[in-house]
């Protein structure tokens, strides 16, 4: 190899190791401001949203009781996990926020089936790519990357999974009591 081929090489393996950190930056970047735009829409109306009455009127019809209250968890939880997933902070505790509330987005819209448009599926897409963000971490370009409370990998990808989980079901268990 040539002194200008070895260059070009090591220049294309520099733009190999960042290409994740690119990717995981748009993906945090896009899911994470569209998260927190839909709980800008049941909290304040923004984006054509229904607002902070119509949301909880909404909640208090699908047997989330109180509506006011359930209604606002979900709508902070969408703005909080859509922020922090957005800035790559706090990532595997952002991503457990993001599942746990699309679990019950999950079942809130499960009688619509899969691929019809009123069903489920952007939940479950939601719901998946927080988790893949979980597991992979932030990438570099977030405020975790370098800081000592940075976590990521298979353990605080599983452990973001069972908080959202025992989370989620928390939250449809006292659906269904009250």
């Amino acid at each position: 190899m040539t002194t200008k081929s070895l260059s070009e090489h090591a220049t294309n393996d520099k733009l190999d190791d960042i290409s994740t950190d690119i990717g995981l930056l748009l993906l945090r970047v896009v899911f994470g401001g569209l998260l927190a735009a839909h709980g800008s829409q049941k909290l304040f109306g923004w984006f054509d949203g229904p607002g902070w009455r119509a949301n909880a009127d909404g909640f208090h019809e699908m047997g989330y009781n109180p509506g006011k209250l359930f209604g606002t968890i979900a709508g902070l939880s969408e703005c909080t996990g859509g922020v922090l997933l957005l800035l790559g902070l706090l990532t595997p505790l952002a991503s457990a926020i993001v599942i746990g509330t699309m679990i019950n987005a999950i079942n809130a819209s499960w009688s619509g089936g899969l691929l019809t448009g009123k069903g489920y599926e952007s939940a479950l897409l939601f719901a998946v790519a927080a988790a893949a963000i979980a597991f992979t971490g932030p990438g570099k370009f977030s405020l975790d990357a370098g800081n000592p409370w940075q976590r990521q990998g298979f353990v605080w990808g599983v452990g973001a999974i069972v908080l959202a989980v025992v989370a989620g079901l928390l939250a449809l268990i006292l659906k269904w009591v009250f």
